[in-house]
């Protein structure tokens, strides 16, 4: 049960932003589609949790990460994919977004740090205007290596294609 209570509206987001500066505490954000949820995707996660004082999850509607990842994409149901990543000790909150990027949950949630994968440039964050607005930070934390949802997926297809699934 306490997973669900992790998944939060964008209204929630704004309440939980003032409850934040109220107390002097850090609000991290991070987004992304975290279809079929891997080691990558912890360890980034626990990571990006170090910085602040509580995470902040945007993730990508199955419509969003659609339009982003092609029409077989995603793999994992939105809500399943929010249930588990609001089940990691690392997330504090969720929230679902139906646009193209977390802008306007960014604007809403007015993070301290913003934080992407080291396949992003700082200058190309989405939401980093934002945050420098504020005072806040924007870093990049390296992947591990090896380890993506593309790969996974690509190793069941290669795996499919010799007739180990069926």
């Amino acid at each position: 049960m306490e997973s669900f209570s992790k998944i939060k509206s964008r209204a929630e987001l704004g309440d939980i932003r003032k409850e934040f500066e109220a107390a002097g505490k850090r609000l991290v954000f991070t987004n992304g589609c975290f279809d079929i949820l891997h080691r990558g995707h912890v360890e980034y996660l626990q990571q990006a949790r170090q910085l602040g004082d509580a995470l902040i999850v945007g993730l990508n509607s199955d419509n969003s990460t659609r339009r982003l990842k092609g029409e077989f994409r995603p793999i994992v149901p939105q809500d399943d994919r929010a249930f588990i990543l609001a089940s990691l000790f690392a997330v504090d909150f969720v929230s679902i977004f139906d646009e193209d990027t977390p802008y306007d949950l960014i604007s809403v949630a007015q993070p301290d740090i913003l934080v992407k994968g080291g396949d992003y440039k700082i200058d190309d964050i989405v939401g980093k205007d934002i945050v420098e607005a504020r005072g806040g930070k924007v870093l990049t934390i390296p992947f591990v290596a090896n380890r993506s949802t593309t790969n996974i997926v690509q190793q069941i297809v290669d795996l499919t294609q010799r007739g180990i699934f069926s």
